[in-house]
């Protein structure tokens, strides 16, 4: 009866986890997974719409499923209020999260009170909405402000070409426009620890997907303030701590941000090749902070030699205690990136290569 009993329970799981993505042909999916008929299958999926876990709209053939919400909350606040990050938490937020496991609970507090600190802190807004949905299988929360926009200030305040070149800048982490008060940490670990990150501000969509290396960015409608979603699934295994160690080099004490991966699409504008030593140092810039560099090579099928010289012969050069490190390289990059190494003394960097770029 037990064996039973959790066959039952992972055929459910398995509904709730996939029915988003298959809402018209769970059933199938399903009958299939599990090696069952599509008739047990819908004995499951009655039963999950009667617990109020799924709803279901349209008849027979055409009839679709979707989770049912459990909790839809929304609330304005009035920043020049003297409002503050861990009150909203304590009081407002963290309820509406509900109870979780601890592991779920530490990402919310961290991923919330980071985004929404800066939300006091840095948009110049009047105010802030936030909402929280919830569903048996995942939350997810967001933050509208009505201020200036986070890559627009971010553009004007480091003098960078775009906002588009404002996501290339935040995608490496460490980046602030107040450094004495931030140290420019939260947003890139908040969207490291989520299912699932965007921010939608100016003409600019940014996003993050958790085991993903890279950053997604495309354009959009302009549009007036700020708005960052966050989505989590509710009994995640991940911890914080899981997340803060991927980027913290072997040695460091604490939670030292010491590693960091670099989406080299981002320094791709339109049609642009990169080619020239100028894309390279926009590329570089900040990099120094860190003593570990990936620079992620997904969706970049050839670079210039000018390019790839400034990166692994130059700059390798001037930073020899830096590590570089390359991923998702096309043959073409690969040979581009051999040549500067070459022309350096060095020998051809491999992707699972450890140490200074002069190490052999």
């Amino acid at each position: 009866m037990q064996d039973i009993r959790a066959s039952s329970e992972s055929i459910r799981q398995y509904i709730l986890e996939n029915v988003e993505q298959h809402a018209a042909d769970i059933s199938r999916l399903t009958a299939r997974k599990f090696g069952i008929t599509r008739q047990a299958v819908n004995r499951h999926v009655q039963r999950l719409v009667a617990e109020k876990a799924l709803i279901e709209a349209g008849r027979t053939r055409s009839r679709t499923y979707r989770l049912a919400p459990m909790l839809n909350w929304q609330k304005n606040y009035e920043l020049a209020a003297g409002v503050s990050e861990d009150v909203v938490w304590r009081n407002d937020v963290a309820a509406q999260i509900g109870s979780l496991p601890a592991n779920v609970l530490d990402i919310w507090q961290y991923g919330f009170t980071e985004m929404f600190n800066n939300v006091i802190d840095h948009s110049e807004a009047d105010i802030a909405i936030i909402r929280v949905q919830k569903t048996v299988v995942h939350t997810e929360l967001s933050i509208f402000d009505t201020g200036i926009g986070i890559f627009r200030k971010i553009q004007a305040a480091l003098n960078l070409l775009d906002e588009s070149h404002a996501v290339l800048e935040l995608s490496k982490g460490k980046l602030t426009t107040d450094p004495k008060h931030h140290s420019g940490e939260g947003i890139f670990f908040t969207s490291r620890m989520f299912d699932e990150f965007s921010i939608d501000s100016g003409s600019v969509h940014f996003s993050h997907y958790f085991g993903k290396d890279d950053d997604w960015i495309r354009e959009r409608p302009p549009g007036t303030g700020t708005l960052v979603w966050l989505r989590l699934n509710n009994h995640t295994a991940r911890t914080a701590k899981e997340i803060f160690d991927q980027f913290t080099t072997e040695g460091d004490s604490g939670y030292g941000f010491t590693r960091t991966v670099v989406p080299v699409r981002l320094a791709q504008y339109g049609d642009d090749k990169l080619i020239s030593r100028s894309q390279a140092k926009r590329l570089l810039a900040r990099v120094e902070l860190f003593k570990v560099v990936i620079f992620d090579f997904e969706s970049v099928e050839s670079v210039g030699q000018a390019f790839a010289d400034e990166i692994f012969r130059v700059f390798a050069a001037e930073h020899p205690d830096i590590a570089l490190h390359v991923s998702h390289t096309s043959k073409e990059v690969d040979q581009m990136i051999s040549r500067a190494r070459t022309a350096g003394g060095w020998p051809p960097l491999l992707p699972e290569e450890v140490g200074n770029p002069g190490s052999s």
